[in-house]
């Protein structure tokens, strides 16, 4: 039996009148390339979600045409033709908005304050992409998930000696309207934080965050305010989420401050 002879059961007609906003595949792994400032390029695995709007007369959608998109884009699958893969999304399956999430892992190599040292690093990255006919359902938004050190002001201050400390996430998203790189968003984080998270260290290199982390105390409030002024400078960037958590290590709780900004006028924080 050909596939022209077999019911087709999603393009039937729907009667309950409910538009779904979001439907189509999700968790798929699958390899892109992401554009690395110190290499020009590296090749990692994201966790993919593809979706589409889907009106309120048809019963589903064709989850075979996701995996299908996806792997006629095999090997150039990036931020910079996004749009593209969200165009033919919107065309094979029909429908008015697309929306595309690439979570992955990204590598940066670090060298240790110290002795040098060097290892990867990792930290987790998303693309979030949006398509639709008007301008309002068109979107692209970069998050960096950055793990950073702080250590409480408050408890430095009322302490005879020592202060608590902890690992902590920051986590940036942003419009933009030029390129911005991953690395300097790491870099704005890292800079906000009491003091950068490393791979690999050595005792000279404990020796030196432990103390440097003294030196530079931070609430989850000052890191999130540090990061909007660093951001505020970048022209690039149109809009920007910035999140701080402490996985607070004397609390049965997490410390957490978020700031949202829209930069440019008519640009509305969603």
């Amino acid at each position: 039996m050909s596939d022209s002879q077999l019911r087709d059961l999603q393009s039937e007609t729907d009667y309950r009148n409910l538009e779904i906003q979001k439907v189509g595949v999700k968790g798929l792994s699958y390899p892109i390339t992401v554009q690395d400032r110190a290499n020009g390029t590296q090749q990692t695995v994201a966790s993919v979600t593809m979706s589409v709007l889907l009106p309120h007369r048809f019963r589903g959608t064709h989850m075979s045409r996701f995996v299908e998109i996806l792997n006629r884009h095999r090997g150039n699958i990036a931020s910079n033709n996004l749009k593209e893969i969200l165009g033919e999304m919107k065309e094979r399956l029909n429908a008015e908005v697309a929306h595309m999430e690439l979570e992955f892992p990204y590598f940066i190599e670090k060298k240790a304050p110290v002795t040098k040292a060097k290892a990867l690093q990792e930290y987790i990255c998303r693309f979030s992409g949006s398509l639709g006919a008007l301008e309002a359902d068109t979107d692209f938004i970069l998050t960096v998930k950055v793990p950073v050190t702080t250590l409480c002001p408050c408890s430095r201050e009322i302490s005879d000696y020592g202060a608590h400390n902890q690992r902590s996430i920051v986590s940036i998203s942003i419009r933009f309207k030029e390129f911005v790189w991953i690395e300097d968003l790491v870099e704005l984080a890292e800079s906000a934080a009491s003091c950068a998270l490393f791979p690999l260290l050595k005792r000279k290199d404990e020796k030196y965050v432990t103390e440097y982390a003294y030196r530079n105390p931070r609430f989850v409030e000052d890191v999130v305010r540090e990061c909007a002024l660093s951001l505020e400078k970048i022209d690039q960037v149109t809009w920007y989420q910035v999140e701080a958590e402490n996985l607070e290590s004397i609390h049965n709780h997490n410390a957490y401050a978020m700031i949202e900004r829209a930069k440019e006028p008519g640009k509305n924080i969603t």
